[in-house]
């Protein structure tokens, strides 16, 4: 006979402890890739802003953690208490109530909702994007005699027009502001419904077509930081970045005058050029802007004969206004301007248009009617008027139209 050898058996806690180191190393190594591409600038920000809407995320998380915790502890405990081969354990299955378990189940949860709510309720007023800043930091109240830098955002295909008009400038991809100083924001879009944002500087805010939505924040550091669109609205939206420059005074200044060294004017054509989808745009500097441009981007009637939305709302709450609504069409031709450029979908301004589609493609879900049902088509019988579902009445379609049509009375049914 040919002897086997045995394996020697691994002793249980020794297999154990194994697992657990194996396990605990995974799981630190995970940890670190994962943080190993976060900067954390949301739990670290460099405005008030931003600041407050970070407390009010280490305050909730705590809060919703006194519940959490407690679970998770207690699931393994359990676990480890009431363990097969722990023979000292009570188990009782007619256990079936506690009066003093039942009071915290509820009252702890109760009370979390309660302070929840409490501190959302503040946090919604005090950080309204609405309201103008009445401090700069912690107790530190904006001063009587700072007036806040006006800023008017445009969302554009996919880039970030900022217009100074205060000092008559306007850049493309970068803004700059002086550090302490409050900062209001006019934000619009050109085209699709956007998000501006600025993790470092406030929450996100949307950017709406023929809108404007304002923002009041402050930057309370100076440095290089990163502004996004955090609102997906098409194939370059990964690229809608722009740099944020939190500057002292005289590095504000500084960079106002090379932005009026430019000798590129904003204009309403520079604007068009600007509006046509593109990506990766370099930063560029303007150092004009016509007059009363900003208006009609917000009015969507930079375009020549364009209706700005105030005179269709003035129309509409007119009734008409006395205009034909045939002679307004042109005017308000605002979906398919990107035809002008050949960005409409296939067949989507054919044949009304006259332009043919960029596709020959069939649109999904819509078949030729002469193709044949086998190949999974549509086709229908050809009907006279006569030949209907059901049964048709002799000279119906030479009849007259029904009374309603025509507005006569009619004689009231006998039954």
């Amino acid at each position: 006979m040919t002897a086997v050898a045995a394996e020697t058996p691994v002793p249980r806690r020794s297999r154990g402890r194994w697992t657990n180191r194996i396990l605990g190393g995974s799981t630190a190594l995970a940890a670190l890739t994962l943080l190993g591409g976060c900067n954390m600038i949301v739990m670290n920000p460099a405005g008030d802003v931003a600041v407050q809407q970070r407390n009010l995320i280490i305050a909730s998380t705590a809060l919703m953690l006194l519940v959490i915790l407690p679970v998770i502890v207690l699931t393994f405990l359990f676990a480890w208490r009431y363990r097969a081969s722990n023979t000292e354990a009570t188990y009782d299955p007619d256990w079936h109530h506690s009066t003093q378990l039942e009071v915290v189940i509820w009252t702890v949860p109760l009370l979390i909702i309660l302070a929840l709510g409490a501190m959302t309720w503040v946090s919604t007023h005090t950080l309204d994007p609405f309201k103008p800043l009445t401090r700069l930091a912690p107790n530190k109240p904006v001063p009587p005699e700072v007036k806040p830098l006006t800023v008017e955002v445009v969302a554009l295909d996919w880039k970030w027009l900022f217009i100074y008009p205060e000092h008559g400038i306007a850049s493309l991809n970068e803004m700059a502001a002086p550090a302490n100083v409050p900062i209001t924001f006019k934000i619009t879009s050109s085209s699709v419904w956007n998000t501006f944002y600025v993790p470092a500087l406030a929450g996100m805010i949307y950017a709406m077509p023929g809108m404007q939505t304002p923002l009041h924040a402050v930057m309370n550091h100076e440095g290089e930081f990163r502004g996004q669109s955090a609102h997906y609205s098409g194939s370059g939206f990964s690229r809608m970045t722009f740099g944020f420059r939190s500057l002292s005074r005289e590095g504000f200044d500084a960079w106002v005058a090379k932005a009026k060294a430019s000798a590129t004017p904003l204009d309403r054509d520079a604007y068009q050029a600007l509006e046509k989808p593109s990506e990766a745009v370099p930063v560029q500097y303007f150092g004009t802007v016509e007059d009363g441009l900003y208006a009609a981007i917000l009015g969507m009637c930079v375009a020549p004969n364009a209706m700005c939305v105030g005179e269709m709302h003035h129309i509409d709450k007119s009734g008409g206004a006395g205009k034909e609504s045939e002679a307004n069409r042109e005017r308000l031709d605002y979906d398919n301007r990107r035809a002008w450029s050949g960005h409409e979908a296939p067949g989507a301004t054919f044949p009304a248009s006259g332009r043919a589609p960029r596709s020959s493609e069939q649109p999904e879900g819509m078949m030729p009617r002469d193709q044949d049902k086998s190949s999974g088509g549509i086709n229908e019988p050809k009907t006279t008027p006569d030949q209907g579902q059901g049964n048709a009445v002799p000279g119906a379609d030479r009849a007259p139209a029904p009374a309603q049509l025509n507005n006569a009375p009619t004689a009231p049914h006998r039954h």
